[in-house]
């Protein structure tokens, strides 16, 4: 696959110092660099000092506060096996 990027000079630049430190052209120094960051599985977790403020956070979510209320007959434990 063929694919044209425009980009800023200063970002040429930097990549061609890259590829170059590397031995490499910068077409094969930008490959190394995709083939990197898709099969890098990097795991994010949260600190669990940062999980109560995150769930603060979504519980004042604007989106959140549009949502309708559920009612008691919809959150019962019946409900759940309907």
């Amino acid at each position: 696959m063929n694919i044209s990027l425009k980009l800023k000079p200063e970002v040429e630049a930097r990549l061609i110092i890259q590829a170059n430190a590397q031995g490499v052209s910068i077409e094969t120094y930008l490959e190394s660099l995709i083939e990197e960051k898709l099969t890098s599985k990097v795991e994010k977790r949260v600190a669990p000092e940062n999980w109560t403020s995150m769930l603060d956070r979504l519980g004042r979510s604007p989106s959140l506060a549009k949502a309708p209320m559920l009612s008691d007959e919809d959150i019962s434990r019946e409900s759940i096996y309907d």
